[in-house]
């Protein structure tokens, strides 16, 4: 062998061991000390990310402890349109990815003939003097042909690498779409159920201001009252009845988006008033950085800075020669049928074809640069799904705190504004205090009642984001009993206002 041509095959084979492109390195994201809501955390509960995802995740609505909901998010991980169209996407996804692979692999296909010819004995001959005969003869040929193109610098490699990214970028997506219809469904359930208290809350409200409208158009045909007391009442119980319309008309709209989440359609979809759940996530007082990894989105973006870091290798290798096994063929070839297997009649070829752009305009270094910065782009998506995060897990942490205080508060209100019922019921039954006092006083009461309601929906609704923000339920999550004193409303008028 030559020099010149030893050494040519020696650097072939040198370039051929390597990948072509820059293997992926996962980005360096840095994470806070601690968070605004937990200044106590522990530092050392944060790490560098890497996707987890795929860790095992509790149902974590079953630990609201309330059936309804349970079965509609079962029913809606079955029936919900949404999250089959994803599992569909998934499916072409991981198909795309196995297409992908066979690459690796040579391409080899089968093929025979059978052909009997008969030719002319009028064909022109070699020279004029000769005589041409009539013939008739067969010729069989099986044959198996072989395709392989030589994956010399990686680049069927990156592909594949490319394509199966992007199937777990598939997965991780549907996972995703998981996530958030389960947490959608929950916070529509859970302001449904806030509706309903409310409701009952205003129901109550409005009895009252009937009964207390009627004692003041009493007084007002007595002569002790005047037009305008009565006015005030009248409109302060016609807006009343307002906000109870709207609440109606808001649960309505809650109600119909759980018959789609659940892939119901909305007519026929109907779910009795009840209560909130008496159970709240307890959640960890400090959340390190591993249950961020568990978000899907995240997740999903950093698979797919895989696959665009792939796609620049393969853009990279089209400025070198492609190598393709061809032609490449085995079979056998004779005119009886009884001797096509023979040693004589085995034909075969082999050959390698090397071709090579060399002019195109700078389209190949336009989808270089193309495939560079189309990883800038998911490198920044990456980061920013990062910061959404952070935010989402900063926003419903802060949401929790700040609804634990004020709901303690309004529990204080609540407490003495039913002292304050108490008191002014016996002082109503001495007679010391009038009809229109204690409901004046209930009516605070159950104003007070339904803000309290608002903020208890609030916190299972921050919850819900808590657990969709760190990506899903976790082991160990666990809850606190609500006390049952607070879901119990006062005793309304009609047992204590005398006919």
């Amino acid at each position: 062998m030559k020099p010149s041509l030893a050494l040519c095959l020696s650097a072939l084979l040198m370039v051929g061991c390597s990948t072509i492109g820059p293997d992926y390195e996962r980005p360096i994201v840095e994470f806070p000390d601690s968070w605004k809501a937990l200044p106590g955390a522990n530092p050392a509960l944060w790490k560098l990310a890497t996707p987890a995802d795929d860790a095992p995740k509790d149902p974590w609505w079953k630990a609201f402890g309330d059936s309804t909901l349970e079965q509609l998010i079962e029913t809606s991980l079955a029936n919900n349109n949404t999250l089959s169209a994803s599992l569909a996407r998934l499916d072409q996804a991981i198909a795309q990815s196995e297409a992908r692979g066979a690459a690796l692999l040579p391409t080899v296909s089968i093929g025979a003939t059978g052909v009997r010819t008969e030719t002319s004995a009028n064909r022109p001959g070699a020279n004029y003097s000769s005589i041409n005969q009539s013939t008739t003869q067969n010729n069989f040929r099986p044959v198996a042909v072989m395709t392989y193109e030589i994956d010399w610098l990686g680049k069927v490699r990156r592909e594949v690498e490319a394509a199966r990214s992007t199937a777990e970028q598939a997965a991780a997506d549907t996972q995703n779409v998981k996530l958030l219809l389960t947490a959608q469904l929950a916070n529509a359930y859970f302001l449904l159920r806030q509706y309903d208290e409310e409701i009952r809350v205003l129901s109550g409200i409005v009895q009252i201001q009937d009964k207390l409208l009627a004692l003041i158009k009493k007084r007002y045909d007595m002569g002790a009252a005047g037009r305008t007391e009565l006015s005030q009442q009248t409109a302060l119980t016609q807006s009343s009845g307002a906000q109870l319309e709207i609440l109606r008309s808001l649960r309505n709209v809650q109600e119909n988006l759980l018959a789609t989440l659940t892939g119901t359609p909305a007519s026929a979809f109907s779910l009795a008033p009840g209560g909130l759940p008496t159970r709240v996530p307890a959640f960890p007082v400090g959340v390190p950085s591993t249950l961020l990894e568990r978000r899907p989105d995240v997740a999903a973006a950093e698979r797919a800075m895989v696959a665009a870091n792939a796609q620049i290798g393969v853009a990279k290798a089209a400025f070198f020669p492609t190598l393709t096994l061809a032609p490449a063929f085995l079979g056998g070839e004779s005119s009886l049928l009884s001797a096509l297997f023979n040693a004589p009649s085995l034909i075969w070829s082999i050959g390698l074809t090397a071709t090579q752009t060399v002019f195109d305009s700078g389209r190949i270094s336009a989808n270089y640069r193309f495939a560079q910065a189309g990883y800038r782009v998911t490198l920044s998506n990456y980061r920013q799904s990062i910061m959404v995060a952070l935010q989402e897990t900063q926003d419903a942490m802060s949401a929790l705190a700040q609804l634990d205080r004020a709901r303690k508060m309004q529990d204080e209100a609540v407490q003495n504004l039913n002292r304050a019922y108490q008191i002014s019921a016996i002082r109503y039954r001495e007679g010391l205090d009038t009809a229109q006092t204690l409901a004046l006083i209930q009516q605070n009461q159950l104003t007070a009642q339904r803000i309290k309601w608002q903020m208890h929906g609030g916190q299972f609704i921050a919850s819900v984001n808590l657990v969709k923000a760190l990506g899903g339920g976790w082991e160990g999550l666990a809850q606190y009993e609500v006390a049952e004193a607070d879901q119990k409303l006062p005793a309304t008028l009609s047992t204590q206002l005398k006919n």
